[in-house]
């Protein structure tokens, strides 16, 4: 059946959504710096529900990667390559998975021109690390706006 004549959501709401059911725990955070300003080496371990990371660690690994592609910007002559409406979809995230050792493993490193530098690996026990490179601290809230903390909104001045 052609996409759209039935009555499911689209697959990246539903793995968004799938995200969004889990409970997750910020077990550690590391931050080390790299070369330059603002180049920072982020390692984040987080437990999710052993319960639920089966059905779920695709919408975390979709969800995840969607939040660093969309803050990810190009680096160097990547920028030809870069555009500004560009979305991520379900086949980005597959063309980076893989199961290996054991977990699902996400390594991205650049995708249409974006600096993505980003891995995540999913356990059956619950285990997750998200990891950056050269991102700045951006892993850190990518988990608080998954974990719906509220960051700071400009609010519109209509006078």
């Amino acid at each position: 059946m052609a996409a759209g004549m039935n009555d499911e959501p689209p697959i990246e709401l539903k793995l968004v959504q799938d995200a969004m059911l889990l409970d997750l725990e910020i077990v550690d955070t590391r931050l080390e710096p790299t070369a330059g300003n603002e180049n920072w080496h982020v390692r984040i371990r987080i437990r999710a529900e052993e319960d639920l990371i089966e059905t779920c660690a695709l919408g975390l690994i979709f969800t995840l990667g969607m939040l660093s592609f969309h803050d990810a910007r190009p680096r160097g002559v990547s920028d030809k390559w870069f555009e500004t409406n560009d979305e991520w979809t379900v086949s980005d995230m597959l063309r980076h998975l893989e199961f290996t050792h054991g977990r699902l493993h996400f390594h991205a490193d650049y995708v249409r021109g974006r600096c993505v530098k980003t891995t995540i690996e999913v356990s059956s026990d619950g285990q997750v690390l998200v990891e950056t490179v050269n991102r700045g601290q951006a892993a850190t809230r990518w988990l608080d706006r998954l974990r719906g903390k509220r960051l700071l909104e400009a609010l519109p001045t209509g006078r």
